[in-house]
């Protein structure tokens, strides 16, 4: 038996899981140089919610963390998390982006390409796998563990057959949500050592406190490298920690060989570098064994209790949990990590809120119930479909053959502010983050999120402490509200950064001269929710959740009929089309698109 191969997730999926991705490179780069002595067999730095973090909240250019990392990294081979065909967004992307991002992934520094489906659905691996060899860069196949009715040991062992024919470099488990148990591992670990000759590595998340146990299961079973984090960043949500299996390993046939003492080392230096990143940390991400009963993983779970708490419904939370199986059971059973996740994951919300299953239904959970991600594990509640999509067709065939080439096109809808084909591929991921991103750079107005909070200034003109604590009352439930900084004022807007309980938030605020007639979103149709009506008669439409507005469909005049889609809602990462209650005449559009609104808020009247 080789020596125990470690990839550590410390610059990636560990602060993903503990501190909302907020980790900026500045914290990075010092500590590289250690790192990079260790040993290991890679350092997972990219890929995930990285991307959309560095553009969103942090104004970093991904690709530029990239190369930075690279040349701080010499002798480490560095691993992204890519998923399939979805690459780093939420919807399948035609084959030539998906090849021009593995190439310029690769181009700029990448080395292992860890590659996976939320589906579990081969076809929706095969581009990126073909990519990345030719690329002449390591292509893992990934397994996404998962407990139901409809998976089982063989349905695994004929993944990682099709992963090997493929021409995967390696195979890798990844259990997203920390459902393995010691004894499942070893058997599973051993069907695929058994059934395949590629190395076979496991990712395993601590949720449920039985992380280090499956390691050691996985390890005696065959598993030639486990992934872990550095203590300072492990446990819950993330993974077992580095240091920890180590010492485990050492002085026995698995031992890693890798320096305890320097080790140590770094777990100090992220020790004092968590502390930076107080605000972001979540009540939630700690030990939480219910995993085993809904499976949701760190990260869904924060984002949902984010969306409870914002309409004082935090009450709710275990009758969304308790939604979510019988949710995913609807859906055919989809492993829970990015997308499904999230699309399992606002359906179910949206189930408990509304007080009617499915009476809204997300356009995800649609092209989802369409065939349009891939194909379901399981079978699909056929009156859930029907509601959902009526008499459309659904697609049985790899969901990126319907898609025509569209790398040129985006290369035009970014237009001069893409300067390079990097710049092309951040509006590709997420066009309206990462347009804002590329006007930002281009005009100097880039400026992170604070970890701070903010100063004001007084009518003396000296700086004051800004107040930062107090407390409010929403329906009947008091709130601790810590205000953390302010960002800077974007066109009429201004963005204010808070912590609501513990949990980050940020609040976008109409700035007082665009109140003034004439001015600021009014202007443009939109207007801010204290100009909205009150949503209280049947022609009134609302959102049951608080989102952003992406698209407003109708205008003034518009005949519709009971169902019409009138607007395209943001909330969770995910779209619903807001229907019309009744049939009439827009009578009334207290919206336009980037508009922030909340429940009870007439969007649109009808008469």
């Amino acid at each position: 038996m080789p020596k125990v191969h470690i990839t550590d997730t410390i610059l990636r999926d560990a602060h993903q899981c503990l501190i909302a991705t907020r980790m900026r490179t500045e914290d990075m780069l010092p500590i590289c140089g250690k790192l990079d002595r260790i040993g290991f067999w890679s350092l997972e730095v990219w890929g995930g919610a990285t991307f959309d973090a560095c553009l969103r909240f942090l104004k970093e250019d991904p690709w530029e963390r990239l190369r930075k990392l690279r040349e701080a990294l010499p002798n480490t081979p560095l691993q992204m998390l890519l998923r399939g065909q979805n690459l780093l967004g939420y919807r399948h992307y035609a084959d030539d982006v998906v090849r021009a991002f593995v190439q310029r992934s690769a181009d700029n520094g990448m080395d292992v390409f860890r590659i996976f489906d939320a589906m579990n659905d081969t076809r929706n691996l095969r581009t990126a796998v073909d990519a990345v060899k030719k690329a002449g860069k390591h292509a893992q196949g990934t397994i996404c563990y998962t407990v139901s009715p409809v998976h089982t040991l063989d349905q695994f062992v004929a993944m990682a057959r099709e992963l090997a024919d493929m021409g995967c470099d390696s195979l890798a488990i990844k259990d997203m949500a920390g459902l393995l148990t010691p004894h499942v591992t070893a058997e599973l670990v051993k069907g695929l050592t058994g059934a395949v000759s590629l190395p076979l590595h496991l990712h395993s998340h601590a949720t449920s406190g039985l992380s280090e146990m499956c390691h050691l299961k996985a390890v005696e079973n065959g598993a030639v490298c486990i992934n872990t984090a550095i203590s300072s960043f492990a446990g819950g949500a993330s993974h077992a920690p580095t240091e920890s299996m180590v010492a485990a390993f050492h002085g026995t046939e698995y031992d890693t060989g890798l320096d305890l003492a320097l080790l140590q080392e770094i777990g100090f230096y992220f020790r004092e570098v968590r502390k930076k990143y107080h605000q972001f940390e979540s009540e939630f991400t700690d030990l939480d064994t219910r995993v085993h009963v809904n499976q949701v993983p760190g990260g869904m779970i924060s984002n949902m209790v984010n969306q409870l708490r914002s309409q004082g419904a935090i009450d709710r939370l275990n009758d969304v949990l308790s939604e979510i199986p019988r949710v995913r059971e609807d859906l055919g059973y989809p492993p829970l990590v990015t997308p499904t996740s999230q699309i399992v994951g606002t359906q179910a919300v949206m189930n408990v809120l509304t007080g009617e299953r499915y009476k809204t239904i997300t356009n995800e959970v649609k092209l989802y119930l369409q065939g349009r991600y891939g194909r379901a594990p399981g079978h699909i509640n056929a009156v859930v479909r029907q509601k959902a999509i009526g008499n459309a067709d659904v697609i049985d065939c790899r969901p990126a053959d319907l898609l025509d080439d569209e790398l040129e096109n985006l290369r035009e809808q970014a237009g001069g502010l893409a300067q390079t084909e990097e710049d092309v591929l951040i509006y590709a991921m997420f066009p309206e983050v990462g347009r804002e991103f590329l006007e930002q750079r281009r005009d100097g107005k880039l400026m992170p999120e604070p970890l701070e909070p903010a100063r004001a200034t007084g009518g003396n003109g000296e700086e004051q402490a800004a107040p930062v604590d107090f407390k409010a009352t929403l329906h009947g439930e008091t709130y601790h509200i810590k205000v953390t900084g302010t960002g800077h004022k974007r066109d009429d807007m201004r963005p204010f950064y808070v912590t609501v309980d513990g949990m980050p938030e940020e609040i976008i605020i109409e700035t007082l001269d665009e109140l003034i007639p004439g001015g600021g979103s009014a202007a443009r149709g939109g207007k801010t929710g204290s100009q909205r009506p009150r949503a209280t008669k049947p022609g009134h439409v609302s959102t049951s959740m608080p989102g952003t507005i992406v698209d407003v469909l109708v205008q003034e005049g518009t005949e519709v009929k009971a169902g019409d889609p009138l607007v395209v809602l943001e909330a969770m990462k995910m779209e619903t089309e807001i229907q019309a209650p009744v049939s009439g005449t827009v009578k009334a559009v207290f919206v336009a698109k980037g508009d922030s609104v909340n429940p009870d808020e007439t969007l649109i009247e009808i008469a």
